[in-house]
């Protein structure tokens, strides 16, 4: 998993991308068409047109990092919107890397009262 700072906001690129594409145009991509500085630390999602391939640029102040991933079955989780960006959590972002719907996650189960939950305990 990518090691992201808690202050780092995650950009999903609505639309497809060219997956050809390297760190450099894709940076230019972000900075471009997402109005966001791709060296900012932030991390920009990009997917591919079959939906099964993405990319994860981030700037680590470091140097750049081009991180890929490519589903061995089912597509990554995508809005439907053409052109645009959209904010995930990084909880969220670990969702959509396991092919996971992160758009509407399910709850786990919350218990109804607290305390000892047993109704008829042995006396």
């Amino acid at each position: 998993m990518i090691p992201v700072p808690s202050n780092t906001r995650v950009w999903l690129a609505a639309g497809v991308t060219d997956m050809r594409r390297g760190f450099n145009t894709l940076a230019a991509q972000a900075e471009k068409t997402l109005e966001e500085d791709p060296y900012s630390g932030h991390l920009f999602v990009f997917r591919g047109r079959r939906g099964d391939l993405l990319k994860i640029i981030w700037w680590d102040a470091q140097g750049a990092c081009l991180f890929s991933k490519r589903l061995e079955r089912g597509r990554f989780v995508w809005p439907a919107a053409k052109d645009g960006k959209i904010s995930l959590s990084p909880s969220q972002l670990s969702m959509l890397l396991e092919g996971i719907d992160w758009r509407m996650p399910q709850k786990t189960w919350r218990p109804l009262t607290t305390g000892n939950l047993r109704e008829n305990p042995a006396t």
